[in-house]
């Protein structure tokens, strides 16, 4: 049986994982001589467990004091787009009746959001308002770009809304009902490298929502677009969604060459282009926006001490050097692309193990681990 007091002592002892996911993560877990419980019902220390397992398993888990959980029980609350979205509104509600609407502007993040089918008629009073918008559709559960779609007119989502069984008036025929999407507001003058848009993915790490300790990976890339941005093609996905998973299925797409670049290599670029300054207000920003996020949720998020997320934060930066919050996913893809891609995953991997700690080898205090930086700790800590 595990025991945090004799790894506390430094004595060896195997810890004992389960592993829902076969790619990097069980390869990265095998890597540090735990032993892997095959049997549906062997006793764990560790899990590493997909969101359909948080559903329908965990409310009937009796955890130990030791066992660690690579998920909070409402994860969601954070990464669905509609709660997502909801949660940012309430947040900046609540800064501008506290504060004021100075501070409150410091939450305008995230583009412009309603929820369909419930927000139908307040979507299309504030289309209305701005008739040469471009608006893209989002179904608020899925990932990897799929059901995703670019818009103008009112009559596309009539069409889009012919295909499924809900009516303007909240009516329903017999089908089953509609799955819900979320509108936005299309960011239409990303910043371009080479003529093509990118977003970035970066990766945070937090290991209590009470009090909030949050740690930033200092790798992550750019995801990049195979086909040169323009407006006039809508209906590309190839121009207009930066998601390996599409990017990868067009036709000159070069799976060793990939559509990445690191973190570093994107900052370099930056600097050399903007200088230091403008750069550090940049990543500032992300930074915020990564802080303000997971406030949003602190007082909903059901806090346990056997839970943690890690969590893939989707980034757009606009041809002023604003960034935008796109997603946050909380299961980021753990299947690598290429080589590179695999060593930059193994890593993060393996050193959100180090955070963790299941060997009780850290004092407690550190604020650097591996490539982990704490950011946040009931309060921000210097980067």
């Amino acid at each position: 049986m595990y025991n945090r007091n004799r790894a506390n002592r430094g004595e060896n002892r195997v810890i004992r994982f389960k592993c829902t996911l076969q790619n990097t993560i069980a390869d990265v877990l095998r890597s540090r001589g735990w032993q892997e419980v095959k049997e549906e019902s062997g006793d764990w220390d560790f899990y590493w467990a997909d969101v359909g397992w948080m559903r329908e398993v965990f409310d009937h888990c009796y955890m130990e004091e030791h066992m660690r959980l690579n998920h909070f029980r409402n994860h969601y609350e954070l990464t669905r787009k509609n709660l997502m979205a909801k949660n940012l509104k309430r947040l900046r509600k609540q800064i501008e009746r506290d504060s004021s609407k100075i501070e409150a502007a410091k939450c305008d993040f995230f583009p412009t959001t309603f929820e369909l089918p419930a927000d139908y008629h307040i979507f299309v009073e504030e289309f209305k308002r701005s008739p040469n918008s471009t608006w893209i559709m989002k179904p608020i559960a899925k990932s990897q770009g799929k059901g995703i779609f670019l818009f103008r007119k009112l009559k596309d989502i009539m069409e889009w809304k012919k295909e499924d069984s809900w009516k303007i008036d909240g009516t329903k025929d017999d089908r089953e009902p509609v799955e819900n999407y979320v509108v936005q507001r299309y960011i239409d003058n990303p910043y371009l490298i080479g003529g093509r848009k990118f977003d970035i993915r970066c990766y945070v790490l937090v290991t209590s929502y009470i009090p909030l300790k949050v740690w930033l990976y200092r790798s992550g890339f750019g995801r990049m677009s195979n086909t040169r941005y323009s407006l006039d093609s809508i209906e590309d996905t190839f121009v207009h969604l930066t998601n390996v998973a599409i990017q990868k299925t067009a036709p000159d797409y070069d799976p060793e060459k990939g559509c990445k670049w690191s973190l570093i290599q994107l900052r370099m670029y930056l600097l050399a282009k903007h200088g230091p300054e403008a750069v550090e207000t940049l990543f500032r920003g992300m930074d915020d926006i990564f802080i303000k996020s997971l406030q949003s949720t602190q007082k909903i998020m059901i806090n346990d001490k056997h839970c943690f997320e890690l969590y893939g934060y989707d980034i757009l930066i606009d041809e002023t050097l604003k960034p935008w919050l796109l997603e946050i996913n909380a299961s980021p893809s753990l299947t690598a692309s290429n080589q590179q891609d695999y060593d930059l995953k193994f890593k993060l991997l393996h050193d959100v193990l180090s955070v963790i700690d299941m060997e009780g080898k850290l004092s407690g205090k550190e604020k650097r681990v591996g490539g982990f930086d704490l950011m946040w700790n009931d309060g921000a800590c210097p980067l």
